[in-house]
């Protein structure tokens, strides 16, 4: 080999492993790197069983829907399903009761003070008979001392859910027509007055009111009888219920 040709043969040897080693060096390495999961808070415990109490009207007994759809058992349901517990539920609540109704139902019947969830639910019948504001001015707050009284004395123990309002009916607008909104109106100042007073006597206060107000635009909401809340409306009650009772459970 001639020694110009042999130069030259070296020079491009020497720029061809010069541009292979630049390649291999330039060529990042990848790894994945490892999944990671993050740490799962397991919920805290509540009582191995719970003793429940439900006061209430049409809306807690479950007027027009299934024994098992009202809300007091959907929740019983949930609860049980969530922490394997055993719930024991009972009820004093029956259509068309006002506040001076269940008053007198709860002193007639002298249930025990040992319940570790208490839910209230009441007013919407002094509503609609037309009974004085004063009157659920006073026994409201009364209510919800006996209640606190049944739930071992302990005011963590209770939950208070706001009045449906009736007037996203079918029947509340054949009652009222154009005049609906009055039964609005009436049924917000019932239930600002009651979670006025639950938050200033630390009780737990659930807004469901603005549920039932879908009642026209979805049906479904609305039972068979155009007035009163579906077993899927309940559902949405217990759903919005829910992080209240977990709390007064796990207290």
């Amino acid at each position: 080999m001639k020694p110009h040709f042999k130069q030259i043969v070296i020079v491009i040897l020497s720029v061809f492993l010069l541009s292979c080693s630049s390649d291999e060096t330039s060529t990042p390495i990848t790894t994945t790197p490892p999944v990671v999961n993050p740490p799962t808070t397991p919920q805290p415990p509540i009582p191995s069983s719970v003793n429940y109490l439900a006061l209430g009207d049409s809306y807690t007994i479950g007027q027009s829907v299934c024994a098992t759809c009202r809300f007091p058992e959907q929740l019983k349901t949930s609860l049980t399903a969530m922490y394997s517990s055993s719930i024991s539920l009972k009820i004093i609540a029956t259509t068309g009761w006002t506040t001076s109704n269940l008053i007198s139902a709860i002193n007639s019947q002298n249930p025990e003070s040992n319940y570790d969830l208490v839910t209230l639910l009441i007013g919407v019948n002094n509503q609609y008979q037309h009974r004085n504001f004063s009157v659920y001015e006073k026994e409201f707050p009364e209510l919800v001392n006996k209640a606190i009284m049944l739930a071992k004395g302990d005011r963590k123990n209770v939950v208070v859910i706001s009045i449906p309002d009736y007037a996203y009916t079918p029947y509340g607008q054949a009652l009222a027509g154009n005049q609906s909104s009055t039964i609005s109106l009436e049924i917000d100042q019932y239930n600002t007055f009651a979670e006025n007073y639950c938050t200033n006597n630390q009780v737990a206060f659930v807004s469901i009111t603005d549920i039932t107000r879908m009642g026209l635009s979805n049906p479904n909401l609305v039972a068979s009888d155009g007035l009163h809340p579906s077993e899927a409306a309940y559902k949405m009650f217990v759903d919005r219920m829910m992080p209240k009772i977990k709390t007064a459970l796990q207290n």
